[in-house]
């Protein structure tokens, strides 16, 4: 198997455990935890074998991320304005799913990287007033 190949399996198989892990999870903090792997693996990977899709992927997670525990510590701190709700989550393990096949069969994966950081632009201030408005749907 060649060096890029075996780098790319590895790169779908870790997005498919984390989405299955942020499935089986209840608790949101650790949800957030798993889905940090995520940005984890694609930065290894890009590190091995430098791709472009990867490093655009990279860098959509590691944003989501960061939206994900700004979120987290403004209800840690009692802003409960916009919920981290279990539908985020799930939607979200599934983009990272949908993701996860896009990179193994060689498709775009713009749809499933727009998905996942809508999903995260939805729990910030502006997002989650357009997701109430009817005009991010979740």
């Amino acid at each position: 198997m060649p060096h890029e190949a075996f780098f790319r399996k590895e790169l779908v198989i870790e997005l498919r455990k984390v989405a299955e892990m942020m499935r089986n999870e209840k608790n949101p903090e650790k949800k957030i935890y798993y889905f940090s792997a995520a940005f984890g693996i694609t930065n290894r990977t890009i590190r091995y074998v430098f791709s472009s899709d990867v490093l655009l992927a990279d860098l959509v997670l590691t944003a989501s991320y960061q939206q994900l525990m700004e979120r987290l510590h403004l209800c840690k701190t009692g802003d409960i304005t916009v919920p981290l709700t279990e539908a985020l989550f799930q939607n979200l393990s599934q983009a990272l799913w949908d993701l996860a096949q896009a990179f193994e069969a060689g498709t775009s994966i713009q749809q499933p990287l727009e998905r996942i950081y809508t999903l995260t632009f939805s729990i910030t201030g502006p997002g989650y007033y357009l997701k109430e408005k009817g005009m991010i749907p979740i």
